[in-house]
């Protein structure tokens, strides 16, 4: 696997690709990626360097970036090409996007799962997903819950007045 790590705002993130796209995106303080560093080729050194100017509030829609989806579930990849329609400053419940894939929202739980297993933190936007009550809910990344309010609130997006326990 090819991997690299870089510098943010938000501190060192990490980005994994192959021939084909991205294979994986990491917040900082993750530990997923653990192979020896690749120079990147410059699509990949360009999606770093929309991050960087992500996290330093010049907002970024990833939407066009290349990934690869051949190691997720064919669900999961109707999932995250849902998500991806989900813009920096909204947020949309687990429901919603159930219904956007064409389910109903008993699918609610399967599309939390599916959006907690996400390899590509922050490039698909599952950080932007609440619960139908209007609450934050679990975030599968370094920081959790808080992680996710941050990424929120760096996106200007309007948060629930309420968050889920921890």
């Amino acid at each position: 696997m090819n991997t690299a790590s870089f510098p943010t705002a938000f501190g060192r993130c990490a980005i994994a690709w192959n021939d084909k796209g991205l294979t994986r995106f990491n917040l900082p303080d993750s530990d997923a990626i653990t192979d020896e560093e690749t120079l990147p080729p410059n699509w990949v050194v360009a999606v770093m360097t929309r991050v960087q100017r992500h996290f330093d509030g010049d907002l970024q829609d990833f939407a066009d970036v290349r990934f690869d989806f051949s190691h997720v579930t064919p669900f999961q990849e109707r999932v995250y090409t849902a998500a991806l329609a989900v813009k920096p400053g909204e947020t949309h419940t687990y429901g919603w996007l159930a219904s956007a894939i064409g389910r109903g929202p008993a699918a609610s739980r399967a599309i939390g799962a599916a959006l907690g297993r996400n390899p590509w933190l922050l490039l698909v936007p599952c950080h932007r997903f609440i619960g139908a009550n209007g609450r934050l809910t679990g975030f599968s990344a370094p920081g959790g819950i808080v992680t996710k309010q941050r990424m929120l609130a760096l996106e200007r997006s309007e948060l629930p007045l309420a968050v889920a326990p921890l």
